[in-house]
């Protein structure tokens, strides 16, 4: 029952965890399979600067451009499409049904975007929530 339940998900993908990391009993790379991995790409698309990768340059997002800038409905409507966009060209396993501001922190310069989408291959629909810090610096934890 488990071969048939994984093949159901073998579509999913499966590859290096993120962030790189290694198992300290047997000194083996952490793999991730399956949800985890597409939302791990996700994050590594919307985290990665455009030009940031040297055989890749228009690879990832390109929303960092938008930090330090003032939270208007014009930047957000600009964050949206470039998600979106980034998303659609670098996710083939997704189909994004939906990119919205879920809250914005004016005062700590964070936004929280809801991403809406479905599996291609089974049409099952998930959601992702990305934290968009609009200031360097700002997940920092303050106690240290």
């Amino acid at each position: 029952m488990d071969n048939i339940a994984h093949n159901d998900t073998a579509f999913l993908g499966s590859g290096w965890a993120f962030p790189v990391s290694f198992s300290a009993d047997n000194h083996q790379l952490n793999l991730s399979a399956n949800e985890t991995n597409i939302n791990e790409s996700i994050n590594v698309i919307l985290n990665t600067r455009k030009g940031e990768r040297t055989l890749e340059a228009e690879f990832g997002s390109g929303i960092q451009q938008f930090m330090f800038k003032k939270i208007d409905s014009t930047l957000k409507g600009e964050i949206i499409e470039a998600i979106k966009f980034a998303l659609l060209r670098y996710e083939p396993r997704i189909l994004v049904q939906d990119v919205r501001i879920a809250s914005t922190d004016i005062v700590n310069g964070t936004i929280e975007i809801l991403i809406s989408y479905i599996y291609s291959k089974t049409n099952t629909r998930h959601n992702y929530v990305f934290p968009f810090y609009l200031k360097e610096g700002t997940n920092l934890d303050k106690k240290k």
